[in-house]
């Protein structure tokens, strides 16, 4: 079996299971985001179902709307206060509480390796960084909330094999445009497939790992899955609070399709307007002048992410007529940017520095881009009016990329700053 099949068997209660199956797998926890929470529990309620199958294994995340800037989301918020309560949550993460809901369980060994839950978004997909397995149930969250568990197709995988090793000033999130530009040119089909990798991954930190789940999300991929390395489960080990056993696929899994991708060679990626898989070297845009630049999201909101952001930051200013935005992607982030020294950093470099979550990548909720501007940011997607204006251009590069280019006022090559 590969190993999205070995973790849905388990969660099945079957000792195998074969993509195009239905199975009714188990969650290990449910994870519910703030812009769902009042619309599910309407839909609940006219139901007569005011009970949660298993409050302890349900999360609910603030991160979306963490500053309220309008009074909907002020309503929302103390709508989903209310909720928590009714519904007996404990594990209620509202704002200040957690951060992003695609990176905190990780970080505090919620999300362990070998695990399976469900998520009402689809960049649950970043579960695969640290060896684990999440599907979007999108609007059917409220039936996995009151029964814990719904229909589900075993998902066909494909194995891509990673050739070689990225050159200084190169990162995961290029990997992912540059992987995107390779699938958008070819007849491989993402679409509810869990992409699983092999090949010389095992150098890949965590951070890296959940960076490289964010193109093929965009794609449709219905899950991305790292095996885990030594350091991966040393990694788990050292935050888990319970026991949890690493799921690899068998030698003979059958595959959708197999690809191999040498990164040797790979220079900076951008992807431009339009969508994260149309992506180009960043040679081919080097010099267009932007406005606006943000470092976060859950593609590149973890601390690896910021802290190479600040090595280039560090000592310099933010080009005049910039405005830089910078989002951790969560609570414990932003905690160690600050004895680490780097909010220091940031913000002496002329950067704002928002509150854990997803910040101007929640389509657009603070950070809004004027028409005409031109950013340059790690957000996941970069379709027209994400950040508000339609006829705005949205580039997407590395948290290096965007730091380099914040410093210089245009789309500039991050290895000159190393």
């Amino acid at each position: 079996m590969t190993a999205a099949e070995k973790i849905l068997a388990r969660a099945s209660g079957l000792d195998r299971v074969r993509a195009g199956e239905i199975v009714y797998p188990t969650p290990d926890f449910v994870v519910i985001h703030d812009g769902l929470v009042m619309g599910t529990k309407q839909d609940l309620d006219a139901l007569g179902i005011d009970r949660l199958f298993d409050p302890d294994r349900v999360m609910m995340v603030t991160d979306h709307d963490v500053v309220y800037l309008n009074e909907r989301a002020v309503a929302r918020g103390a709508f989903n206060r209310k909720a928590a309560e009714a519904w007996g949550v404990k594990g209620f993460y509202d704002a200040g509480r957690g951060g992003h809901g695609h990176l905190f369980p990780t970080e505090r060994g919620l999300l362990l390796p070998g695990m399976f839950y469900f998520d009402n978004d689809r960049h649950c997909t970043n579960a695969g960084g640290i060896g684990a397995l999440a599907i979007r149930a999108g609007a059917e969250i409220g039936r996995v909330l009151a029964t814990g568990t719904t229909w589900t197709v075993v998902p066909k995988s494909i194995k891509l094999t990673i050739e070689g090793r990225v050159q200084p000033g190169v990162y995961a999130r290029d990997i992912g445009f540059h992987l995107g530009a390779i699938l958008r040119r070819s007849d491989v089909d993402l679409d509810y497939r869990v992409l699983e990798l092999a090949g010389e991954i095992d150098p890949f930190s965590v951070a890296q790992r959940v960076a490289l789940c964010s193109t093929p999300t965009e794609m449709r991929a219905i899950g991305v899955f790292f095996p885990p390395s030594q350091h991966v489960l040393d990694y788990a080990r050292e935050r888990a609070q319970r026991p949890f056993t690493p799921v690899y696929p068998d030698a003979d899994a059958q595959y959708d399709s197999e690809l191999t991708l040498d990164v040797a060679r790979l220079e900076p990626q951008v992807a431009l307007p339009g969508a994260p898989h149309k992506a180009t070297n960043l040679s081919e845009v080097a010099g267009v002048k932007v406005d606006h630049a943000f470092i976060g999201s859950c593609g590149s909101g973890m601390y690896e992410d910021l802290e190479i952001a600040a090595g280039i930051l560090k000592e310099r200013r933010v080009a005049p007529g910039v405005r830089l935005l910078v989002v951790p992607g969560t609570e414990d982030s932003t905690k160690r940017l600050h004895r680490e020294g780097l909010l220091d950093v940031f913000q002496q470099a002329g950067a704002f520095v928002l509150p854990a979550g997803c910040g101007p990548c929640a389509s657009g909720r603070m950070g809004l881009l004027h028409s005409g501007e031109v950013s340059i940011c790690t957000a996941t997607a970069n379709a027209p009016g994400r950040f508000g204006a339609k006829d705005a251009d949205i580039y997407l590069g590395s948290p290096a990329t965007v730091a380099a280019s914040a410093i210089t006022g245009k789309i500039t090559d991050p290895r000159s700053f190393l």
